[in-house]
């Protein structure tokens, strides 16, 4: 692969996982679980560090159902989902890939009452990784910090 094949095909793959951290952060509100889960790899780990002025307590999920549970309590707690007029919104993340894995770190912004007046109830910062399966890339590790 020639030097400017590389560097197209690593302009793809961030282009692709930025598409990703899109997609998750939208079906976080208006998606369903399982399609939320579909961003996900096998064995996802999903970590929140420090959660100051988040309705949540910190706390480590490991695991597909873990996270599907994860999911659907925070749902019922109203903190995501349809209904619940949040907006969980993601900046363009720095990513670095290495071969079908990758890192990334992004900061998110989340909003309440978005049904009215938006509210920005948090900022914090995601340090993603991925890994690339069957051609796909996917959310392998979120650890999620609001310090």
């Amino acid at each position: 692969m020639s030097v400017g094949d590389h560097r197209l095909a690593d302009a793809a793959d961030r282009s692709e996982i930025n598409d990703l951290l899109a997609r998750v952060a939208q079906l976080a509100d208006s998606g369903t679980p399982e399609e939320y889960l579909a961003c996900f790899s096998d064995e996802p780990v999903w970590e929140l560090v420090a959660a100051h002025g988040l309705p949540l307590d910190p706390q480590i999920v490991r695991g597909r159902e873990s996270l599907l549970e994860s999911v659907r309590d925070r749902r019922t707690a109203g903190v995501q989902g349809p209904g619940s007029h949040t907006c969980h919104a993601v900046q363009r993340a720095a990513v670095v890939v290495d071969g079908d894995s990758a890192r990334a770190d992004s900061i998110f912004l989340y909003y309440t009452h978005t049904d009215q007046t938006p509210l920005l109830a948090a900022l914090g910062q995601y340090a993603d990784e991925f890994v690339r399966v069957s051609g796909e890339w996917l959310l392998a590790k979120r650890t999620i910090r609001r310090d």
